[in-house]
């Protein structure tokens, strides 16, 4: 397997599978960057229902061009008709959410049931015509690429290409309403009008997913980039741009997978592939991962028992907790004996003086800014000026002295 998983990364396995992994790294651009500011909008629901709302119009504009003499699986046909109900879909999640007492979230799942339902209906009926018994339009639920063609490919790369560049144009507006709407109202934004450009974008997204991994699983393709993405950076800019990335990267290693291994399906591999690009994130990812986390929890521990261990020498009292000990031994401030070394004498003394300085600091200094900053653990320089400090310690007075034994 992997040396076919090689040609197909290198595009080597042949014409269509090389157009199917070109389509889906294009489409996970587009979708990991347009799906940035519905994660940040705090409405990863509403994908859902647009995807869904897809269903109907598949169904209707595949009927309508049987209609008018066509065979009715033109591919940019049957976007435009998707595109129509999604639109309606969108609208109506809209003016529920705004005008009615119902929830969003209530809002979302009447639509997304309804339009979905509708929409089985229809290819039920359709599956009944004489022109549509081998229609295959269930394709379209999660995704089919063994047929693509390169017309097919185009309309994706398009797509994707125009998302990318609203996003790009529209994406300080929208960083704006995403965080505080009505902040971005008193500037001068129209709210309204950016969350239905948003809308659209996660619509067009949905619409051009269809081939590829279908109305089921477009939306993970729109949600789990974004927030692997959140794991790398605080910046919305480094969160659009890399969200951008990892759909790429999902979507043409998914694809490239399937091609390797011909029984695998493309949509679900590609989610797939972007949930393991999730899962090293949440357990790797430098400054908000797991490993992150346990690290910093366990340097904590050590800087709390380092200190506790430094006063408790500071006062001459035993030292009993073992992680303290150890702590205080491979840092060299007491011996195997437990007696504090030169250097753990003078550590304790500056750490006994903090704890008398932060009690004048406290008296003196009516700032919760400056107060609220003592736990313990800070340092008194990275908070008071040398000369604040000064005169704090001629309020003290003389050295403190320290007990040599624990």
């Amino acid at each position: 397997m992997w040396p076919a998983f090689l040609d197909a990364l290198l595009l080597q396995s042949g014409y269509n599978a090389a157009l199917v992994a070109v389509g889906a790294a294009l489409l996970g651009i587009a979708a990991g960057s347009g799906g940035t500011f519905l994660f940040l909008r705090k409405r990863a629901l509403v994908s859902d229902a647009v995807a869904h709302a897809t269903l109907p119009g598949v169904g209707l504009a595949f009927i309508v061009m049987v209609a008018l003499g066509g065979d009715g699986r033109d591919l940019l046909g049957l976007l435009l008709g998707s595109a129509i109900t999604a639109w309606i879909g969108l609208v109506l999640v809209e003016w529920m959410a705004r005008r009615t007492r119902l929830a969003e979230d209530a809002a979302i799942g009447a639509v997304l049931s309804v339009f979905f339902g509708f929409g089985i209906v229809l290819l039920t009926v359709i599956q009944t015509m004489s022109a549509g018994r081998q229609a295959g339009l269930e394709s379209f639920l999660l995704g089919a690429t063994a047929g693509m063609l390169f017309q097919d490919a185009v309309v994706i790369a398009v797509g994707g290409a125009l998302a990318v560049a609203t996003v790009y144009l529209l994406r300080r507006p929208m960083t704006l309403v995403a965080f505080d709407p009505d902040y971005a109202a008193a500037y001068g934004f129209n709210v309204k009008r950016i969350d239905l450009v948003m809308m659209g974008l996660v619509m067009a997204v949905t619409v051009i997913g269809l081939k590829l991994v279908g109305l089921i699983l477009v939306v993970a393709m729109l949600i789990i980039p974004p927030v692997t993405a959140r794991f790398w950076t605080d910046r919305t800019d480094g969160v659009i741009w890399i969200a951008g990335i990892l759909g790429g990267v999902s979507g043409y290693v998914g694809a490239a997978l399937s091609a390797s291994a011909p029984s695998i399906p493309t949509g679900p591999i590609i989610v797939l592939v972007c949930f393991g690009l999730f899962t090293f994130s949440i357990l790797f990812a430098p400054g908000r991962g797991v490993l992150a986390a346990v690290i910093r929890h366990q340097r904590f521990q050590v800087r709390v028992h380092r200190r506790q261990g430094l006063l408790a020498l500071a006062h001459g009292e035993p030292i009993f907790d073992p992680l303290t000990i150890t702590v205080l031994r491979r840092s060299k401030l007491i011996r195997r004996d437990r007696v504090a070394t030169e250097a753990g004498r003078a550590q304790a003394a500056k750490a006994l003086r903090d704890e008398k300085r932060w009690e004048v600091a406290r008296r003196v200094y009516h700032d919760e800014a400056i107060s609220g900053r003592y736990d313990g653990l800070t340092p008194i320089e990275t908070v008071l000026t040398p000369d604040e400090i000064a005169a704090i310690d001629r309020e003290i007075g003389g050295p403190t002295t320290v007990g040599g034994a624990v």
